[in-house]
């Protein structure tokens, strides 16, 4: 059982849930997650199981994908739906559209966050929503994230006082954080309504599959067919095929010379037909040697 579960998280469970109720189902120690939601949010969240766990940190990274509702007029001490009051302003004319994507795109690009108390961000050695929930004042980190692409989705009539986002960004985005600093420009209190992730590394809503669906292929013993190859997850990644002889070397986890191909990405896949063997990287200090970072078993 070695593989990348796209699993579509339900609201109510947290991703450390999720990962429980995978290993229960596959009857497998070694599990792990590539980001984590929310327990109110729903969305995709790929789990790695067995040999895949070797590869979450070549996953969480990646971009990820959004759809989220601001509410303008009210914030919250969460910075979402589920937190106290704490302003209100109301909404005599709902901003333009065009004031609205003038706004939208001034966030495209670097930018930088200050993570909401509520959150897991830890500050000498605490998390922060401790510090919140003690009413314990604490100087927050500021964070550079990336936005790469951010447009409304929903149209607006006068009496709108939310619209739709779809934002993809880099890993370690408060989407929250950014629904609320985008009500700042647009010159309203605000705070994140509701929010579903669609898109994770490369896999998005239609490649996922649901817990309930999980229990249906495990009664028909057909759980291997949910399971994406490692390979197909690390598309992002070059890859160097190899012959038999290199297969054996590579197993046992041998430096290797720098190929002639030209590679894109470092570290890369290396490959014997379709099946994954490793991953390598460029020696650090001999340009011409290639060495194991992940030796796959299997």
């Amino acid at each position: 059982m070695n593989g990348i579960l796209p699993l579509w998280k339900p609201k109510g469970l947290t991703s450390h849930d999720c990962v429980m109720k995978v290993r229960h189902l596959f009857h497998v120690k070694k599990v792990g997650h590539t980001g984590t939601l929310d327990p109110e949010v729903e969305g995709v969240l790929p789990i790695c199981i067995g040999e895949a766990t070797k590869v979450v940190q070549y996953l969480t990274p990646l971009k990820k994908t959004y759809i989220a509702t601001i509410q303008l007029g009210i914030a919250t001490d969460t910075e979402d739906a589920h937190g106290k009051v704490i302003e209100k302003k109301e909404i005599m004319q709902t901003p333009s559209v065009q004031t609205i994507d003038d706004v939208l795109q001034s966030f495209k690009g670097n930018i930088t966050q200050i993570p909401p108390m509520y959150s897991a961000v830890k500050v000498k050695g605490k998390k922060l929503y401790e510090y919140a929930r003690a009413n314990e004042q604490i100087e927050r980190p500021k964070r550079n994230v990336s936005i790469y692409d951010i447009y409304r989705m929903s149209p607006l009539t006068n009496n709108d006082t939310s619209f739709q986002i779809k934002v993809v960004c880099s890993q370690g985005t408060y989407i929250r954080t950014l629904c609320v600093d985008i009500g700042k420009e647009l010159g309203y209190p605000a705070h994140m309504s509701h929010l579903v992730r669609i898109g994770a590394s490369s896999f998005t809503a239609k490649d996922t599959v649901k817990l309930p669906d999980i229990e249906q292929y495990k009664k028909k013993g057909k759980l291997k067919e949910l399971l994406i190859p490692m390979a197909d997850g690390l598309k992002h990644m070059d890859r160097l095929y190899v012959n038999q002889e290199t297969k054996q070397r590579i197993s046992h986890g041998q430096k290797l010379r720098k190929p002639t191909k030209q590679l894109h990405s470092d570290p890369f896949l290396v490959m014997y037909r379709e099946q994954l063997l490793a991953i390598y990287q460029i020696h650090p200090e001999n340009s011409n040697v290639i060495k194991p970072v992940r030796v796959f078993n299997g």
